[in-house]
């Protein structure tokens, strides 16, 4: 493996910046000093760029197996680096779903041929297969997936004596999709009998409500307290469900913690007007003040990480009328420049995206090694130029469906080189097409 020193960056790592050379070697950071004289087979000239942790996406959906007409991990992990993301997370609602051993391990022998970005594989629970999850190693899978609304897949776990068991039982992080299926249900049955199949997508947040995320949350909170289950709660989508969490424990000694989606911290629901199906998502995009809502629980500490629940469909999938239309997008490539440029607008410290983009991604689900910009551990980097302007078109777009509920849109700053695991996995534009990604592992006590 070649060695990589990287000369005079400025290094955003744990709440500082300041400039220093950083070497890479055997996929490790081997020195960070102010002056690092050796020789290197790969040398970046990084003054005047910034340096952080890579990204840890902890949701994503790569539709690998069953579904690779939408996407797949190939595809999908180019575009995560790309975008500056080195590590992800994936869900096992795929064809078929992930919920044996067997097909978990399928999983990761896919990522191991074909991955660009570090991987783990969530083990996915149902109604009937608490067994199976219950072998779950813990120091090998990032965690277990819970469904407790329905989404794309039929996962959706409904039996309230097979959720006390997963919460009771449950021996590592259950990460939960909240929201209530019977209020939903409900909701889309008043405006059927209203509209018909004349329902438009700006009904979306009205259909899956605050008041479904609310009660599902607030359950799955109820649970974890009288278990105490090691709860993860993905994509956030309004302000009352932030009050759940706490903001005073220490973030390596809470049981519950809650997750912000990219997604919910940009988009509103006046998007619809323009974006339509593009940004229909489950839970739903909603008000302007839910948007802001999670932003300021992502800043004081309420909500403790940021992902993008990337979960591509086709465009004539995403064409289709609401009802039809499926719901998810693809994110990774651009959830980095998106916050950068939040960043640029004065909401969001550069130190506070590198901690809930990374650090805290580490923290919450136990990584071995990587997160952090420190001696010894995985060399998993990003060097960004923040003032160098894009805009995002279909032809700079590495998704496999080929669209992105942000094109159109002017970012000021750029990803300009992607380290993985100690490889160069993207350059100025350019991919190695390596399978450079590794296993991540997990240091929780038996």
């Amino acid at each position: 493996m070649p060695t990589i020193l990287i000369k005079s960056a400025t290094i955003v790592n744990e709440n500082k910046q300041y400039v220093a050379d950083v070497l890479v070697k055997d996929g490790f950071i081997e020195r960070i000093d102010k002056n690092i004289e050796t020789k290197a087979d790969q040398e970046i000239n990084a003054e005047g760029l910034y340096l952080f942790p890579g990204c840890i996406d902890d949701q994503v959906h790569f539709r690998e197996p069953g579904l690779t007409y939408k996407a797949d991990i190939h595809s999908e992990s180019r575009a995560a680096v790309a975008g500056g993301i080195t590590s992800f997370m994936e869900m096992p609602n795929t064809v078929p779903n992930t919920l044996t051993q067997e097909l978990l391990e399928q999983k990761y022998e896919i990522g191991s041929r074909n991955s660009l970005a570090n991987y783990s594989f969530f083990m996915g629970a149902s109604n009937d297969n608490l067994d199976e999850v219950l072998r779950t190693d813990i120091n090998n899978v990032c965690g277990i997936k819970v469904f407790m609304g329905s989404s794309t897949g039929n996962m959706l776990v409904d039996n309230p004596v097979t959720l006390e068991q997963l919460f009771a039982q449950a021996p590592m992080l259950i990460a939960t999709h909240c929201e209530d299926e019977a209020t939903i249900r409900s909701n889309l049955n008043h405006y059927k009998q209203l509209l018909g199949e004349n329902i438009s997508v700006k009904l979306h947040p009205k259909i899956r409500s605050e008041e479904a995320c609310y009660l599902s949350s607030s359950m799955a909170v109820e649970l974890a307290k009288k278990h105490n289950t090691r709860l993860h709660i993905l994509h956030i989508s309004t302000e009352k469900e932030t009050h759940l969490f706490d903001n005073t424990t220490p973030l390596k000694d809470k049981r519950i913690t809650a997750e912000a989606c990219i997604h919910h911290l940009w988009f509103s629901d006046k998007d619809y007007d323009t974006k339509g199906n593009f940004i229909k998502w489950n839970p739903a995009v909603k008000k302007a003040s839910d948007r802001d809502g999670i932003l300021k629980a992502v800043l004081d500490g309420h909500i403790d990480v940021i992902a993008t629940d990337h979960a591509p469909h086709t465009l004539e999938e995403k064409e289709l009328p609401y009802l039809q239309a499926p719901s998810g997008g693809p994110l990774v490539q651009h959830a980095l420049p998106a916050m950068l440029e939040l960043h640029h607008q004065g909401k969001i410290t550069l130190e506070q995206i590198a901690e809930k983009m990374a650090h805290n991604v580490a923290i919450c689900f136990q990584i071995e090694k990587r997160g952090y910009i420190r001696e010894g551990y995985w060399a998993d980097l990003v060097l960004v130029d923040l003032d160098n302007p894009w805009q995002v078109t279909k032809d700079n777009l590495l998704y496999k469906c080929k669209w992105s509920p942000f094109e159109g849109t002017a970012f000021q700053s750029k990803i300009t080189h992607t380290i993985v695991s100690g490889n160069l996995a993207y350059s100025d534009g350019s991919l190695n097409e390596g399978n450079s990604g590794k296993r991540m592992a997990f240091d929780r006590a038996k």
